[in-house]
């Protein structure tokens, strides 16, 4: 069926329109009161800096898992154990070049001293008198410290006391390397500065590319710093009464700058264009806000919404991680929102007065690329879908075969001590060495024979060597140590776990009617990501239903809200398949500085969907709030969607391009984790905005026609109005010459 085309009188562009909303108004107030408002940001800048700088936090990855067996042993252990078992067990490895470790023996003992003096340290085990501390060979030996917490959350000169405590066995001859949480807190600190400078420098040249005006690409950067700076001094005050996962600043910095930039580019690029239309920059600014700035609203809601979501996996953890991004995306989405149109209005006209190329903001005539792109893609919707969905599900095709786990100390540089300390225990011990489990036999009364456990346990497949079991001070408990025969990264191990969880303790402890219970680190990171799988199906549904609610309440469309979230499935499962293609089975990992292929880390898919969701969202509400904008106008589903595909596509384009540099810059680092985040977001910005915004939602659009608009009268008077700015005015809308675009859909061959 033919959409006929309506034309409408010319509105007056140059008279503020009656009845403008709120929106408008803030916009207009901003722009005339400039100074006010940069004031006030600064100051708040400047307060938060300073508190942040007195009072703030610090990260620590917190992976407690109340109410799982692995939490269970750990805080018997804490109620019962002995000085052996009680506080955070770190490894210290001693490594001979020359000769046995004996032969060091005097030196061995110094530093046992030594290190039982220093602060925190509860217990020193000294390899040399404790069974099985020293490898077969005899050249190198772990030393198993015990603090009273965990060692990450130490200062770092702490680490000075522990090099003077060692250094007479450096001096002898040893090899020294720290392990464990003592490991990582020597790493070097992660500095993300280069990440920033570079995603900033490439801001500017894209921005400057695209659009020409000097203004046009210092004020979005202005105002995406000044923003994170603030989400970030907020993020540190929190961090100082709630517990962060390390990764939480780097995660919160690359969110909010890449967000912070779309958001006042969006503004910035609408503005322009309606001063071509609008004698007072500041109605121009009033009416860039009532457009653009809804939108902006609903993209920084609906990605809140997604993150936020996080908190359904029941994984504190998790969820803080999800607060973490989602505070900077609120302070950029309120930064884009006040402190943009103030700098506008401090430039007024002049805006465009310093350029490097011919500024240009969005297309107002039918006869550029993108006009003509739409038109191609309306001749041939059938096609472009087919082809946009191909792409995407042969990119997710790796995807079918993930494998989660944890990413340990042996996929870190090796100019890492823990990475050192992690191949000696290796070589020395054999690989399950670095992945022990803990086993924890609650006796309450009962009587446990503990050499019938003892055999149990080594009779168990995939257990290399079991200690035997020894009674806590109290007689509480029965603890032993599993060795594996496989890493902790080998799924043999997980299974193995399984199997001491499942089949050997309630088979070795039936007859006693003691409770057994597998903890230890290891069991920790396998428990995590079995909770974490179970909860994934949970965020998945949590989130899509909420974004497809809040799509629907802001559209008043059916189809474009479920449409939108299905499409934003698929381009998220094509990024979880290069994910898996580059880290899990190797494909170019050396480029990205990945030496072997490593398991996914448990929780990055988590947070990967919730912020790739997110992200995807964001350009779709851009680009459908300017199609409805024209479907409001003409009642026209094909020119609409022309119109507004052109007037998105550069802004959508360099926002993603942005966005891209950003989150790939942070590559950079050296921590695995956050270089499967960032290669997993940089590509689903690239795969969202272009076979996403470009073919297969303009395609789907147009095979759908004016059912895209299509809301059930029952549903629309039960959804509540979530327009900030009510019924869009006519006259905020920028020019549109209906007849041109028909004319020119007409000569492209597009009849409809």
């Amino acid at each position: 069926m033919t959409d006929a085309p309506q034309t409408t009188p010319e509105p007056d562009h140059r008279e503020a329109p009656a009845g403008v909303g709120r929106l408008h108004r803030l916009g207009r107030w901003c722009a005339r009161r400039p100074w006010w408002v940069i004031t006030a940001w600064l100051l708040v800048l400047l307060t938060a800096l300073g508190a942040d700088r007195a009072w703030g936090g610090t990260y620590d990855d917190d992976f407690a898992l109340p109410g799982t067996a692995v939490q269970t042993g750990a805080d018997l252990l804490d109620a019962h154990g002995s000085d052996q078992v009680r506080g955070t067990a770190s490894q210290i490895v001693l490594h001979a070049d020359t000769g046995a470790l004996d032969a060091h023996r005097d030196a061995v003992g110094t530093a046992m001293a030594e290190l039982k003096e220093l602060p925190e340290v509860v217990s020193v085990a000294d390899p040399l008198s404790t069974p099985g501390a020293v490898s077969t060979d005899g050249t190198t030996g772990i030393v198993t410290v015990r603090f009273a917490e965990n060692p990450t959350r130490f200062e770092t000169p702490y680490l000075d006391g522990v090099d003077d405590a060692v250094h007479g066995l450096r001096a002898d001859g040893v090899d020294v390397e720290y392990g464990g949480p003592l490991g990582q807190l020597a790493r070097p600190k992660a500095e993300d500065r280069l990440s920033e400078v570079i995603g900033l420098a490439t801001a500017v040249v894209v921005l400057l590319a695209g659009f020409g005006s000097l203004a046009a690409a210092g004020l979005p950067l202005l105002t995406a710093v000044v923003g994170l700076l603030s989400g970030m001094a907020l993020l540190g005050l929190l961090a100082a009464t709630f517990t962060f996962g390390n990764a939480a600043p780097t995660l919160a910095t690359m969110m909010g700058l890449g967000v912070g930039i779309d958001y006042a580019l969006f503004l910035i690029t609408r503005h322009r264009r309606l001063l071509h239309d609008v004698d007072d920059p500041a109605e121009a600014a009033g009416r860039a806000m009532a457009t653009s700035g809804r939108a902006v609203i609903v993209a920084a809601a609906t990605v809140a919404l997604a993150l936020g979501g996080l908190y359904a996996s029941g994984v504190t953890f998790i969820g803080t991680l999800g607060v973490a991004a989602g505070l900077t995306v609120l302070v950029a989405a309120a930064a884009a929102l006040t402190l943009a149109p103030a700098f506008l209005g401090v430039t007024g006209r002049r805006i465009d007065r310093w350029w490097v190329r011919p500024p240009a903001d969005e297309p107002s005539g039918t006869s550029d690329t993108w006009h003509r792109w739409a038109a191609t893609v309306g001749r041939r919707p059938w096609l472009f879908l087919a082809v946009g969905t191909v792409v995407l599900a042969v990119l997710a095709i790796p995807a079918a075969s993930m494998r989660l786990g944890h990413v340990d100390s042996g996929a870190n540089p090796t100019d890492y001590t823990d990475r050192r300390a992690y191949d000696l225990i290796a070589d020395g011990f054999g690989p399950g060495t670095n992945g022990q489990f803990t086993i924890v036999a609650r006796l309450d009364d009962t009587h446990t024979d503990p050499a019938a456990l003892h055999d149990a346990l080594a009779a168990t497949p995939g257990v290399a060597h079991v200690t035997t079991p020894v009674t806590s001070k109290d007689g509480a408990l029965l603890i032993a140590t599993v060795t594996p025969d496989t890493g902790p990264q080998e799924e043999a191990t997980s299974d193995l776990m399984h199997r001491l969880e499942n089949d050997t303790l309630p088979d070795a402890l039936s007859d006693s009617g003691a409770q057994g219970y597998v903890t230890g680190v290891t069991a920790a990171q396998l428990t995590f990501r079995d909770v974490v799988v179970d909860r994934l199906p949970v965020i998945v549904t949590v989130v899509v239903a909420a974004s497809f609610l809040l799509l629907l309440t802001v559209f008043r469309s059916l189809l474009v809200a479920l449409k939108a979230a299905l499409l934003n499935l698929l381009s998220i499962a094509a990024a979880y398949g290069i994910v898996v293609a580059v880290f899990q089975w190797g494909w170019g990992g050396s480029l990205f500085g990945i030496d072997e292929p490593v398991p996914v880390e448990s929780y990055v898919p988590m947070m990967m969907f919730a912020i790739v969701f997110g992200l995807s969202m964001d350009y779709e509400v851009f680009l459908l709030s300017r199609v409805r904008e024209a479907w409001l106008h003409t009642k026209d589903n094909h020119l609409s969607v022309a119109t507004g595909l052109a007037g998105t596509a550069r802004v959508i384009t360099c926002a993603a391009l942005i966005m891209t540099s950003v989150f790939l810059a942070f590559l950079l680092s050296s921590n695995v984790v956050i270089k499967m985040l960032a290669l997993g977001l940089g590509v689903s910005v690239v795969i969202d905005a272009t076979v996403v915004r470009l073919i297969l939602v303009p395609s789907t659009m147009y095979l759908l026609g004016r059912a895209n608009w299509w809301l059930p009268r029952w549903l629309d008077r039960l959804l509540p109005r979530l327009d900030p700015e009510g019924p869009t005015p006519t006259a905020t809308l920028p020019r549109m010459d209906v007849d041109a675009v028909v004319a020119a859909q007409a000569a492209s061959g597009d009849s409809r």
